[in-house]
């Protein structure tokens, strides 16, 4: 199955240089559409407004947690479905077992490269 990269990809962080490297990124993959957002419930009302293929969101943010956004989305029934990928700094095991258990479909551990992001949306979505 092809990714398609005319769909909407929502990137969340607090930090708005990261928001600039991630998009930046994805547009190097080839992706057209990219929404930011710079905090959990700011992310919600970009969901709720537009559709969105993938999410990417920080981990540490306030006051709106990336965990706690990826718990919201997974209560909502029309957005549960929506790919997400959780970026963080660190790679705690406690913190990828929360993550998985709230559902998320992938991470990734800062600092990363336009590769290693392919990856991770490979793994989620499919080829491109």
């Amino acid at each position: 199955m092809a990714v398609d990269m005319n769909m909407n990809i929502l990137i969340v962080d607090d930090y708005k240089t990261m928001l600039r490297i991630i998009e930046n990124l994805l547009k190097q993959l080839g992706f057209k559409n990219v929404l930011q957002a710079t905090d959990g419930s700011g992310a919600l009302k970009v969901l709720h407004e537009v559709p969105v293929g993938l999410v990417i969101s920080d981990w540490n943010m306030q006051p709106m947690t990336g965990l706690q956004l990826l718990k919201e989305v997974r209560l909502d029934e029309k957005l549960k479905a929506t790919p997400f990928i959780m970026v963080t700094a660190e790679s705690k095991t406690e913190n990828v077992v929360a993550a998985k258990e709230a559902g998320v479909n992938n991470y990734i551990v800062k600092p990363f490269n336009a590769e290693t992001l392919k990856q991770k949306i490979v793994s989620v979505l499919g080829t491109f």
